[in-house]
């Protein structure tokens, strides 16, 4: 970049000082911190960003979207409540916007592991706002014309602010990851209806059980799927009741009284989402069983699809030494050894996602666990936690959908070859000859490795037409 297209640029003030000095000089409670010269973030953030160095994983777009979205809120209600000077709030709401639409995403640079309650990520927030503010008031870098607390952050604490925060970036999510699984869920229903009429041996304990029919099976999978659905969708409704407005423990002190229902009345509009008050702000405060809940719903989510993936691996297994009652689409070689084997790629990368999502819901619950008096401070990481199994499940489900469901074969032939084979067809029995005799037909069947049709016709014990009647009923 040269000087001509620096100056082009509407987010930087003046090259010079930049030319003779790398740092501006800020200073907090605790005293004087080098800032990076044309950073829009300040001394809390460069604090912050030097004492967690943790993990290098940074905030969920989703995330930073709705922490804008709360600070735009809050100050067109501030301004609507005559709190904020016009000119201050329009600029602020200016800036906002700019880092909604994702202008400034450089300027997010902390860990999600940080202090307790989410500070770091609410005073970067407030300090690039703010500076971005004061440069369209006219002012530079670091003058804080807008000031990060006393302006971005009016009538707000990091203790309502990042619980909202976690709340909307949840519901934005919240789309994507139901009409995945509504996808997925309707291609495991197609599947049903192509397999409706192939016979198989249903299994228990690993063991011959009952006759079923492939289009059975998969369509209990849609329907585990579907109730998943519903789970989620209910368990997010809790999340649309926001604390905002309760500052530091829901007592809403530094707050007008009418900020809390303006606030939640603003940021339903900007976002086209019914959000509710709330009655009591200090409970929501300290408790947050919603996250647990909303948590739960993408856990059972993840063991739908975990069981589905292991059922499939399972009857999919051979091709020769094993059931092979349905064929996987191949999707890469499966082995750097074994010239031409093929594993089942996709169900086992779906069951890693679904492992992580659940150790994720165990950090989630113990976080929430811990409510200590009138504050949660495990915030930060429950929202990283929810938001990443959020996106890896619908990332997973497409995935699961177009490589995988879309593509399985049935092999009606060897359905048919081994429930002939098996002793499925036994209990259909019960009520000619009763459990006992039956189960020494089983017993002999087993021991000759014969059909369980032919034991009975060598003894005679039901009429051919009869028993084929008796065993077409059955399946």
């Amino acid at each position: 970049m040269n000087i001509s297209d620096f100056n082009k640029n509407p987010f930087k003030t003046n090259i010079f000082p930049l030319l003779m000095n790398q740092f501006r000089t800020e200073k907090d409670v605790l005293g004087e911190v080098e800032v990076p010269l044309n950073s829009y973030y300040g001394s809390f953030t460069k604090r912050a960003k030097e004492n967690f160095r943790i993990s290098g994983i940074k905030a969920h777009r989703e995330f930073l979207f709705s922490l804008a979205s709360v600070k735009k809120a809050a100050a067109i209600s501030n301004m609507e409540l005559k709190q904020l000077d016009k000119a201050l709030g329009d600029a602020i709401v200016k800036a906002a916007d700019e880092v909604i639409a994702g202008k400034f995403d450089d300027e997010f640079v902390l860990d999600v592991y940080q202090a307790g309650a989410g500070t770091p990520f609410n005073m970067n927030m407030n300090e690039v706002i703010a500076n971005r503010a004061t440069e369209i008031l006219g002012g530079r870098l670091g003058q804080y014309i807008a000031n990060p607390n006393n302006h971005v952050n009016m009538a707000q604490s990091t203790n309502d602010v990042i619980p909202t925060a976690t709340r909307i970036a949840i519901l934005l999510l919240l789309e994507e990851l139901v009409g995945e699984s509504k996808k997925f869920g309707s291609s495991l229903r197609k599947k049903s209806d192509e397999f409706r009429e192939i016979l198989k041996v249903g299994r228990t304990h690993w063991e011959d059980a009952v006759p079923i029919t492939l289009g059975q099976e998969f369509e209990s999978y849609a329907v585990s799927i579907a109730k998943s659905v519903e789970r989620i969708s209910n368990a997010a409704e809790e999340l649309k009741e926001l604390g905002i407005g309760g500052t530091a423990v829901g007592t809403g002190i530094t707050a007008h009284p009418e900020f809390h229902k303006t606030i939640v009345r603003s940021l339903s509009q900007l976002l086209n989402i019914n959000f509710k008050t709330s009655n009591n702000l200090i409970e929501l405060t300290q408790n947050y069983n919603c996250f647990v809940s909303f948590s739960g719903a993408l856990k059972m989510l993840a063991m739908d699809m975990f069981r589905i993936s292991n059922n499939l691996s399972i009857l999919n297994s051979g091709p020769k030494g094993g059931i092979a009652e349905i064929i996987l689409p191949d999707v890469e070689p499966g082995s750097s050894i074994m010239p031409g084997k093929i594993n089942p790629s996709i169900p086992e990368c779906v069951i890693m996602v679904c492992y992580d999502v659940m150790g994720k819901d165990k950090t989630i619950e113990l976080a929430a666990q811990y409510s200590i008096l009138e504050l949660n401070v495990m915030c930060p990481v429950i929202a990283y936690d929810i938001l990443q199994s959020m996106k890896m499940l619908a990332n997973a489900l497409k995935m699961f959908r177009e490589l995988c469901i879309d593509g399985i074969k049935a092999d009606g032939q060897r359905c048919r070859e081994l429930l002939e084979k098996s002793t499925a067809t036994a209990t259909a029995l019960n009520p000619y000859l009763g459990y006992q005799a039956v189960s020494r037909i089983v017993k002999e069947a087993i021991r000759e490795n014969k059909t369980i049709k032919e034991i009975i016709l060598k003894y005679g014990l039901i009429e051919e037409s009869d028993l084929s009647r008796i065993l077409k009923k059955a399946i």
